[in-house]
Formats: structure tokens, sequence, C-alpha cells
């Protein structure tokens, strides 16, 4: 793969905090990709976390549609996000890449961070939005922005519309996986790492879909029951942070250590916290049948080889955790409205068509789900390419 098209360092003036912004490609002269915060954070990381953010797009490239794909980019910022100077680093890292939000970047929310906090934060730095890149080239741009300020308003049993899309498609990549394998959906137990909003949305979407989630993990550890949990008592117990309050556990909950999650009796592992939680050592300690990528790069490379060799398939993130992504875009270009019935039916599609494809690749060409998701990115990057250029096509407000 060629290397990014655009890669660099800042350093915070106030703080000596580092904060890393790549674009790997641009489509008609935009790319895309969210902002992560965490302490460690680095500029190979989030390189690769670009390139997945081009693989993402152009996976949900359709012709036919209003959404038409962008490039991708990824931002991230090394510092605690519970840190008390977070904030500001915040501001001031969105305050120096002010020209290329404005022109070249849609940006979001990511690990570390809520979207109402990159709000805040981007209005502070003089940005009129995060993703004001992309309105040159939306038909409507007054419509469209109204439509998602409505998506972002709509709330579905106690939590937002945009806090569940990502978990929607999750599950339904591992329903999809499920129903390819012919495996009942009843009592499949799932464990999760991590219930902020990816893996909260996505233990609620697969507990009312039948399967029985097992175990989940926080900062603090491991919450187990082989019965099953309360999904929803522990989602309403969380923090801002995803951590649970252990006064919700029930009798039967069990508090275990934090990588206790990787061992758990279960069908589906769904790692939805940090990148690069399983590594060769770790690896050993599953028993899945399934590893469903809920978070960016959570497998090791090497870990993946040695999983597949005992026959554990890793549905990969590029594919898994693309649905919010691809959400906000089916809504601002208006390929969806701001209906909560309507963007799950729509994520559920086309997670659904996306996974098999992929999954139908893998079994044609004998490769893992990943490498035949590259093979379809590989495909489809020329086709978009030559439709709109490598770089930029002329916008609307072009002379």
């Amino acid at each position: 793969m060629p290397a990014p098209l655009l890669s660099l360092t800042w350093t915070d003036h106030v703080t000596g905090r580092q904060g890393f912004l790549v674009v790997d490609r641009l489509v008609r002269g935009v790319c895309s990709g969210g902002l992560r915060m965490r302490p460690g954070c680095t500029l190979d990381e989030v390189t690769g976390l670009a390139r997945g953010m081009t693989m993402k797009e152009a996976l949900h490239y359709d012709p036919s549609a209003r959404y038409v794909p962008l490039g991708g980019a990824k931002g991230g910022i090394d510092c605690d996000p519970r840190s008390p100077e977070a904030y500001g680093v915040l501001v001031r890292y969105l305050r120096a890449m002010r020209p290329y939000v404005e022109h070249y970047w849609t940006t979001g929310e990511d690990l570390g961070l809520n979207q109402d906090l990159v709000d805040k934060a981007a209005r502070e730095a003089g940005l009129v939005s995060t993703i004001q890149a992309v309105h040159p080239l939306l038909e409507d741009e007054t419509e469209a922005r109204a439509r998602l300020a409505d998506a972002f308003a709509v709330r579905v049993d106690g939590l937002g519309l945009d806090e569940l899309v990502g978990g929607c498609g999750v599950a339904e990549a591992v329903l999809a996986a499920l129903d390819r394998a012919g495996h009942a959906h009843a009592g499949a137990r799932v464990a999760v790492q991590g219930l902020g909003t990816m893996g909260g949305a996505t233990a609620r979407f697969l507990a009312r879909a039948g399967l029985t989630v097992v175990a989940v993990a926080d900062v603090r550890g491991t919450i187990a029951n082989p019965a099953g949990l309360d999904v929803e008592a522990l989602l309403a117990a969380r923090d801002a942070h995803g951590g649970v309050d252990r006064a919700a556990l029930r009798p039967g909950d069990r508090e275990l250590p934090g990588e206790a999650w990787l061992s758990t009796e279960a069908e589906i592992l769904v790692p939805a916290a940090v990148s690069y939680a399983i590594d060769e050592v770790n690896q050993q300690r599953i028993t899945a049948r399934w590893i469903a990528e809920a978070a960016n790069m959570p497998v090791l490379p090497e870990a993946e080889n040695l999983l597949a060799a005992r026959g554990v398939t890793v549905l990969p993130d590029v594919v898994v955790n693309s649905g919010t992504n691809a959400w906000w875009w089916w809504t601002l270009f208006g390929d969806i409205g701001a209906d909560p019935d309507e963007a799950f039916a729509h994520i559920r599609r086309s997670m659904r068509a996306l996974v098999e494809r992929t999954l139908g690749r893998a079994a044609a060409d004998g490769t893992t789900p990943r490498a035949a998701a590259h093979a379809l990115v590989a495909d489809r990057l020329p086709e978009i390419a030559d439709r709109f250029g490598w770089y930029a096509t002329p916008r609307k407000d072009a002379p």
C-alpha cells in the first residue's frame, strides 16, 4: 500500500503533549476519520487507523447511493482523557488543525472522546463544525445539516441514536456470521470488552436478538455470569467512560480480573475498547469461535494468524465497526432520514450484505476475512478513483 498522503505531528506548547493527523487518501478533496485521545497514542497507530478508514469508506461504496465514500484519515492525541488538562489540549489541537478541518478533514468522536465534547471544543477552537469540509459537496447544506442534527437529537430507550448505530452494525455482523455457519442465535454466549458507546450498544442489540451476554469488562475488571448478565441494568449503571457501578451487580454476578473476558466460555468475543488488546501470548486463552472487532485494531496480526490456525474467525474492524461512519454520511447526504427504525434497517441490510460478501470472498479465495476485505477494497478503490479522481474534482464553490 502507498504511503499516506499527509502525516503530521503536533506538540502542545502548554503541556508538551503530542497529537497526530494522518490523511491516507482524499476523494473529491475530502477525507473522513475520527479523533481519539488516549495515553500512549502514537503516529504509527493513527497511520494504521487512517488506512482502515480508507477501507471502511471503500467497502460501503454504492454507485447508486447519494453518499459517496470519502478518503480515509484519523486524528489522535497522546493524553489521558480523564486528565484535568485534557480538554485544554483538545481545544488547542483542534485550533492547530483548524485549516485541515475547515477544508479537508471531517472528524468526530473516537476512543476516549464523545461527540458533545468534541463539538464543544471545536466551537471554542473557532470551527463551524467538525464536518464542515464536506459541506460544499452537499446538494442542500442547510437541509442536510438540519437532518443530521435531528438524527443526533433522537433517543431510543434512553440512549442517543448516534450512540446506538455502531453497535447495531457490530451486532448484525455477528448475527450474519452465525447465520452463515448455521448457528442458532438463542443462547449463543458473548463476552464484551468495553461497555462504552460501541460495546454497550453491541451488548444491547445482541441480548435483544436472543444471545446471552455472559461477561463484560471495563477499566475495573470483568463482570461475569454464565447464566447471563442483565445488560440493561449494567448500561444504566455506567459512567461517562463506560465504567460500571458495582452496586448494580446481582447476587449471581462475579467480579473477575481484567483479562478474564478473554477466556470466558463463549462462542463470540467482542473487543470493543482498546487497540492491540489481543496479542500472540494472550490469544492462547481464547476458546471462542468468533471474534468481532468492534474496536479499531484490537487483534495484532501475529495473534490473528495463530487464531486462524486453530479455527477462530476474526471478523475485521474495517467491516464490523464501519456502521457509525456510514450512518453519519447516509444521514447527511440523504440516503436515510432522522428516524431510528429507518436507520437501523438500513444499517442491518448494509452490514449483512457486507459481511456476506466478505465471508463469501474469504471462502472462495481460501483466506481470512481480513484478507478478503482487503481484496474487496483493492477492487473498489480504482473504481472510485476513476469516477471521482485521485484527489479532488471541482466543488460547487470552485470558480
